[in-house]
Order: C-alpha cells, then sequence, then structure tokens
C-alpha cells in the first residue's frame, strides 16, 4: 500500500496553522491573569469589555484570555473557574499546534482527518458549549 503524503500547500497551510496557535499560546503565556477572572486582555493595550463597562455583565466571551493565560502556564483549574469553554479552546489550540506541526514537518494526511470532525453537529456542540459557559459566567459574575 502507498502512503500518501499531504501536497506542499496543505504543509505550507499547515506551518502557518502551527506558527499562529504557538504564537497565541506563547503571547497568553506571557500574560498575567486577572485574579478576578477577566479583563486581562487589557494587559494588550485592548479597551476593557464594552459590555463590563456599560452593564456590570459579562460578554460570551468573558474570561477566554484569562482562561488562555491559565492553561498556558498549566493552571488548568484556574483556566476552567475563570472560562470553561476557553479552556477547552487552548487545548484544542495547543492540539492544532502539534497536529499541524505534524502535518508541516512529516506531510501527514491527519489534517485532512481531523478537518472531517468538523461537522454541522461538531459546530452546535461547539456553540452549546459556549452559551454554557456564558451562563456560568453570568452565575459567577462578581461573587
Amino acid at each position: 500500500m502507498q502512503r500518501v503524503h499531504a501536497a506542499w500547500t496543505a504543509r505550507l497551510l499547515a506551518a502557518l496553522t502551527a506558527l499562529g496557535c504557538v504564537a497565541v499560546i506563547f503571547v497568553a503565556a506571557t500574560l498575567h491573569p486577572e485574579a478576578k477572572g477577566h479583563a486581562t486582555h487589557t494587559q494588550l493595550g485592548l479597551a476593557p469589555c464594552g459590555w463590563v463597562v456599560a452593564l456590570n455583565k459579562p460578554c460570551p466571551t468573558c474570561g477566554m484570555t484569562t482562561a488562555f493565560s491559565h492553561a498556558a502556564n498549566l493552571h488548568f483549574w484556574s483556566a476552567l473557574k475563570a472560562q470553561p469553554a476557553g479552556t477547552l479552546l487552548a487545548l484544542m489550540a495547543a492540539s492544532i499546534f502539534w497536529v499541524a506541526l505534524h502535518v508541516a514537518v512529516f506531510g501527514s494526511s491527519l489534517g485532512s482527518l481531523c478537518l472531517r470532525a468538523l461537522r454541522p453537529r461538531t459546530v452546535w456542540i461547539a456553540l452549546g458549549l459556549l452559551l454554557a459557559s456564558w451562563l456560568y459566567k453570568i452565575a459567577v459574575w462578581g461573587a
């Protein structure tokens, strides 16, 4: 049986994907997570969240940067408390990095196998998890 290798364009895309993932993880690792579980993004020069300023309520992605920062520093319990969906995304970014690096270096077809998992059902589950994480964030807001 002949082994199928990824085309050079797929390998280049995989290398760029791996580079993007590692860049995000590296930046997250250099941040100091805010103890209040949100607003870590302001260390990047970004403005405070408009939802928090206007409504004193969390937005759907509130705590994501904080969760990424905790996860990048291997503080998974703190990451989960900050934003469960953000923790999952950070773990996914790390996993995608390794898969993409493997595809880029070895020409593996593993990337196309992983992309097949991206079905409408998977997207709906992800959106449900984001909604559940937002409801969690609302519930613990100010606690």
